[in-house]
């Protein structure tokens, strides 16, 4: 019952002073924060980070093409993988572009909670009281693909246990991950 999951605060939520408020929304539902810095990410943590294979390749590459055709629109890209690599090379350009804040919350369903408040992918798509849905501005997948990048949308949480460990490893030694009670463990 008890999970961890990685949470990266982009630097349009730094530059945009809004780690505060971000972070007291996941303190306020009583997750905890048992790791967190300030990193300027490089190449190599980046291209780790937006780890690109086959499956998540072909499941975007469907995703998209079938919106392209929903809107009347032509796909540009006629093969998953060099689709999947431009959305790779644009997830690590606008990760890399400023500092971010990593941190590693915990808490019972902490990865299924965490991704209710954070809000959809898509700001646009994302209702209000969630954190893309109040602070994301009017960002969405049409703008992206007019301005041939991917979403700014603040923030990254990891989307299943698996991911989640992956994550954390990249981006956290054992070290800098602390373990202590809090007054609200004893209902866990």
């Amino acid at each position: 019952m008890m999970e961890k999951t990685l949470i990266l605060l982009k630097h349009d939520a730094v530059y945009r002073g809004l780690v505060g408020k971000i972070i007291t929304r996941f303190e306020d539902i009583g997750l905890k924060i048992i790791a967190t810095k300030m990193i300027q990410p490089d190449e190599k943590l980046a291209k780790n980070h937006y780890f690109l294979d086959e499956e998540w390749a072909k499941a975007v590459y469907g995703k998209t093409k079938l919106s392209y055709e929903k809107d009347g629109k032509t796909f540009p890209y006629k093969d998953h993988m060099e689709f999947g690599k431009q959305i790779q090379s644009w997830n690590m350009n606008f990760l890399r572009e400023g500092p971010i804040i990593a941190m590693v919350l915990e808490g019972p369903h902490a990865i299924e909670i965490v991704r209710k408040v954070v809000g959809s992918t898509e700001p646009k798509s994302s209702p209000p009281g969630t954190i893309r849905g109040d602070y994301a501005m009017m960002e969405s997948y049409a703008v992206a693909d007019v301005k041939n990048r991917v979403l700014r949308n603040l923030i990254h949480a990891s989307d299943s246990v698996k991911s989640a460990d992956r994550e954390i490893a990249l981006w956290f030694n054992s070290k800098e991950i602390l373990s202590y009670k809090k007054d609200l463990d004893k209902h866990f």
